[in-house]
């Protein structure tokens, strides 16, 4: 990918914003552009964190897998999003395991070299801040979702975040759903079979249409009165 490409790719990515076109020169001289396949592992759970990626076309999985070999899904990220930078700065190693789920492009930053020029630039500092605390803030929804919530209301959130806010009157918006129904159940902390069960009620009751990977949102109200937990359906485990 060409530099000037990259420099305006650079630009609007929220962990760069800010910044000058000469400093996302720099950072795009001490980057490596890697183009990897579907399934490609980006790292693993235990490994020295000696550098992280930011996603410039692609999806990448993060993961922990039990002692049984299940996997559970953190997170799913997309262009424009950083991935394994947490443990960069804490110099330690990564927590999970990172995946593409699709021939993804890449850029991967060194850790070294990449704090050298940090330190000489406080809003790359102060942008990484924020992009923390974002996923900060990600994880403590997760946490409530997991600890406090049934799939019904689990699955209305992700669906009702995935669908936005509603572009006309009487528009409720369309799911586009990113990975497998599998994936997703396994994001969501249930099973595929839990979470297919889910989907047949929801669409029973008048709530979504499913078609693939496309789910139609019919009633919003219902949806968010079950993300908050006072909708219609009986609980699931």
């Amino acid at each position: 990918m060409r530099p000037e490409t990259l420099r305006e790719m650079l630009s609007q990515c929220p962990l760069f914003e800010g910044l000058s076109d000469m400093d996302r020169g720099r950072l795009i001289e001490l980057a490596i552009q890697r183009h990897l396949p579907k399934k490609a592992l980006l790292f693993g759970e235990g490994d020295q964190a000696d550098g992280f990626y930011l996603i410039l076309s692609g999806s990448v999985k993060v993961f922990k897998t039990s002692p049984d070999g299940k996997e559970h899904i953190l997170h799913i990220f997309g262009p424009g999003e950083p991935v394994g930078e947490v443990p960069v700065f804490s110099g330690k190693a990564f927590p999970a395991f990172a995946e593409t789920l699709k021939k993804s492009d890449l850029l991967y930053f060194p850790r070294s070299r990449f704090l050298d020029l940090a330190s000489r630039r406080p809003q790359i500092l102060l942008n990484m801040l924020a992009t923390l605390s974002v996923r900060l803030r990600q994880f403590a929804q997760k946490i409530e979702q997991l600890s406090l919530k049934e799939v019904a209301s689990r699955l209305s959130e992700t669906l009702l975040e995935l669908a936005g806010e509603p572009s006309g009157t009487g528009k409720n918006g369309v799911a586009q759903l990113r990975i497998t129904k599998g994936q997703l159940a396994s994001q969501l902390g249930t099973t595929p079979e839990t979470l297919s069960r889910t989907f047949q009620k929801m669409t029973r009751l008048g709530l979504i249409r499913v078609q693939s990977r496309r789910v139609e949102v019919l009633d919003r109200r219902g949806l968010q009165e079950l993300a908050s937990g006072n909708g219609p359906l009986e609980p699931d485990s």
